[in-house]
C-alpha cells in the first residue's frame, strides 16, 4: 500500500469516526434527559459532560481531517 493509500484510508476512517461520535454524543444527550427525569441529575450530568467529550474528540478529528486534505470525494 502506497503512502497516498494509506491516507487515503485514514480520511476515510476519520470521517467515518467523526459520523459515530457525533451520533453517540447526540445518543447520550437523549439517554441523559431520560436519566434526569428519573431523578439521577448527577449522572446525567455525566452523561452530558462525556457527549461534550464526544464533541471536542470530533473537532480533535474534524481539525486532523482538514491538515490531511478534507473529506474522501
Amino acid at each position: 500500500m502506497s503512502d497516498n493509500d494509506k491516507l487515503a484510508l485514514v480520511r476515510v476512517l476519520l470521517d467515518h469516526w467523526i459520523d459515530h461520535n457525533r451520533e453517540h454524543g447526540q445518543e447520550f444527550r437523549e439517554w441523559a434527559e431520560r436519566v434526569r427525569q428519573l431523578g439521577e441529575v448527577g449522572a446525567a450530568d455525566e452523561m452530558i459532560r462525556a457527549a461534550q467529550g464526544m464533541e471536542e474528540a470530533g473537532e480533535c478529528l474534524s481539525r486532523a481531517l482538514e491538515r490531511l486534505g478534507g473529506r474522501e470525494e
